[in-house]
């Protein structure tokens, strides 16, 4: 654990040390597009962020492959090496379009060659475990059409929904997190070796996404734009891919007992299966609700709009670091509550616990705009915005122009949602004043 610890903290040093000198790199190489109608930050925001978590997954694959436990990892398989080329090549893609806004059809084409990349090195699906069936070993063709479309959908639910500052990448950590938890089971509980390199893909994807979002959190400085968010997609589908299609169930030793044990004990085994799909739950729906929208209105699927879930949230009232937040939310309420089911089937406290806080989520999502108030006695302890009317309004006025305004400003930063179409509102940034190249 120490080993994945220190791989953890040198990827997200790397990540985060270099994302200064990439945002400075980004502005010098005009990686900055106009404000479009779609989005939601109001000044251009460098993109390419991408490049500093690429050379953060670098580091920290090198790191591990000096390790003592961990170099192991790459001398009994060949799934790093493979998740480095698939990696090396989204991520040159991505750097392409956030520079030249290439066409939705080459990127797809992209997408599918850098899976046909990692399969041709070995990392794909071998068998399935299905319910009822057993463990299903598939063809080379069948494995290498699953492992394509489980890469290519993750990859594109994970763009999908990096919409706003800090929202793909605080997701991914914490899908990253559950998975992590979830793959060091299977290796260290039950000795399976297979799950090593799902347990290093998670911790250096959560390096990546930690070391990057203190720059990206709102008001974000840079985006990691489709060079980053194409990235933590293509590793995020190969922890799963490792795991769902490399650890051999039987290894577990898990059909023994009665019939009604032997099921509450295959739940480990088929969580594969449903763990890919809890993780990307939230990104996955927005991108099944777009295609449907979109085609519905005699569009292209990849045609961009303002219908995100995001967006909806930004729409009903809710400001934008707590619309972040929700997503937050449900995203670890979905996979901790998989890994928590995976963990013990048969107890009813994970599923009442799940059901009573999806039910503080929903009135957290009926609330968009409640603000609290402090009492008259600590009025002057809290922030302008979290008073009374009266005595803000009396401060205010108490107080000069400038400041005046910069209140009003932030008030209205806090409850006015953001409209449907409205020309200079862009998608994922600042808010607050700022100059174009700090």
């Amino acid at each position: 654990m120490r080993e994945y610890l220190l791989t953890l903290c040198i990827t997200a040093a790397v990540t985060y040390l270099l994302t200064g000198p990439v945002r400075k790199f980004a502005i010098v190489a005009g990686a900055m597009p106009e404000i479009r109608a779609r989005d939601v930050h109001r000044e251009p925001t460098p993109r390419l962020g991408g490049i500093a978590m690429f050379f953060g997954l670098c580091a920290g694959l090198l790191v591990a492959d000096h390790l003592t436990n961990l170099s192991e990892v790459f001398e009994k398989s060949n799934e790093p090496r493979a998740l480095l080329s698939g990696a090396a090549l989204i991520w040159l893609i991505g750097v392409l379009d956030d520079k030249f806004e290439i066409d939705a059809l080459i990127k797809l084409g992209g997408q599918m060659i850098a899976a046909g990349v990692m399969v041709v090195q070995g990392l794909t699906i071998l068998w399935i475990p299905v319910p009822g069936v057993g463990t299903v070993a598939l063809t080379q063709w069948q494995g290498t059409l699953l492992t394509v479309a489980l890469v290519v959908i993750t990859i594109n639910a994970v763009n999908f929904v990096d919409g706003l500052d800090g929202l793909a990448a605080g997701m991914v950590c914490i899908a990253a997190a559950a998975f992590f938890m979830y793959a060091y089971r299977i290796w260290y509980s039950y000795g399976i070796e297979a799950a090593a390199p799902a347990s290093l893909f998670a911790v250096i994807l959560m390096g990546m996404c930690l070391g990057f979002l203190p720059h990206n959190m709102h008001p974000a400085r840079i985006f990691m734009g489709d060079s980053g968010s194409m990235l933590i997609g293509l590793v995020l589908a190969a922890g799963a891919i490792s795991v769902t299609g490399q650890v051999d169930p039987d290894l577990m030793n898990l059909f023994s007992g009665s019939e009604r044990n032997s099921v509450h004990q295959m739940v480990p085994v088929y969580i594969p299966l449903v763990m890919p799909l809890t993780i990307i739950a939230i990104p996955a729906a927005d991108l099944i609700l777009a295609i449907v929208r979109r085609t519905w209105r005699g569009q292209s699927p990849f045609a961009a709009d303002r219908g995100h879930l995001h967006h909806r949230l930004l729409e009903i009232g809710h400001s934008h670091s707590r619309a972040v937040l929700i997503m937050y939310f449900f995203s670890a309420l979905i996979a901790f509550g998989a890994l928590a089911y995976s963990v013990n089937a048969a107890s009813m406290w994970i599923v009442l616990s799940v059901v009573f806080l999806s039910a503080i989520g929903l009135v957290l999502l009926l609330l968009p705009r409640f603000t609290p108030r402090a009492p008259r006695w600590a009025e002057g302890l809290v922030p302008p915005r979290y008073r009374r009317r009266k005595a803000a309004a009396a401060e205010e006025s108490g107080a000069g122009a400038g400041a005046g305004d910069a209140a009003v400003e932030d008030e209205g930063e806090e409850r006015v949602p953001v409209a449907v179409g409205v020309s200079g509102v862009n998608g994922a940034t600042a808010v607050g004043h700022r100059t174009r190249t700090r």
